[in-house]
């Protein structure tokens, strides 16, 4: 069985742009690994106009930042994986989590495999929607 990516993004706030928000089996994995008040990161960072989402999953592996606490990654660390196609499946793996999310959570988050059809349906539908611009 594989695992179910939906990306979200958050519109902007008081001291944030706008963010992005990964959830997995219906769970916001950001919030899970560093808590509430963690950030994902700036929707223009993981999702830029005119070029290709480093979401997107190749044969190489890459290390992509998925969030951090509220106290910033700066100080504490910032919540981490390492995404790899292998064929039809896409794999996180090799997670890295802030260490004053360590106190009170799982650590690390499980290795997650999603099938890179959906994965890649996602990513592009989170590339093309871009509501928030609006408001960025």
């Amino acid at each position: 069985m594989f695992d179910r990516l939906e990306i979200r993004v958050l519109p902007p706030g008081r001291r944030f742009a706008a963010q992005v928000r990964f959830w997995v089996n219906g769970e916001d994995i950001v919030e899970g690994a560093v808590g509430e008040g963690g950030r994902g990161p700036y929707a223009a960072d993981v999702l830029p106009a005119g070029r290709t989402s480093p979401l997107r999953a190749t044969g190489e592996a890459r290390r992509l930042e998925l969030g951090e606490p509220e106290c910033t990654g700066g100080c504490c660390g910032f919540l981490t994986v390492v995404v790899q196609r292998f064929g039809e499946i896409v794999q996180w793996s090799d997670w890295e989590v802030p260490w004053a999310a360590h106190t009170d959570r799982p650590y690390p988050p499980p290795e997650l495999h999603f099938d890179a059809s959906q994965y890649d349906a996602e990513v592009a539908r989170a590339e093309t929607d871009r509501w928030w611009q609006v408001y960025s």
